[in-house]
């Protein structure tokens, strides 16, 4: 998974079970980003499994979550300060 000069490159183990699979991964990334509300909203309009909706955190963040294929947990977020 890439974007610009970002780039997210998760292992594959064929023989072991997936992050999904045994649930007990927690969030792999947190990815600090700009334009949070457009990235959201290309995410929302694809097959992307959005975990939390977007919105303000109390601590200065506009955040959402998703789930990758394997069960890996990202969060994105932007300061709104």
């Amino acid at each position: 998974m890439g974007r610009e000069k970002f780039i997210v490159m998760l292992g594959e183990c064929p023989d072991e079970p997936s992050a999904f699979e045994i649930g007990d991964h927690s969030y792999f990334a947190y990815v600090d980003v700009e334009n949070i509300d457009e990235l959201y909203r290309e995410y929302s309009s694809k097959e992307v499994d959005v975990l939390n909706e977007i919105g303000d955190k109390p601590w200065g963040m506009r955040e959402f979550s998703i789930r990758t294929i394997d069960g890996h947990r990202i969060t994105f977020g932007q300061s709104t300060h």
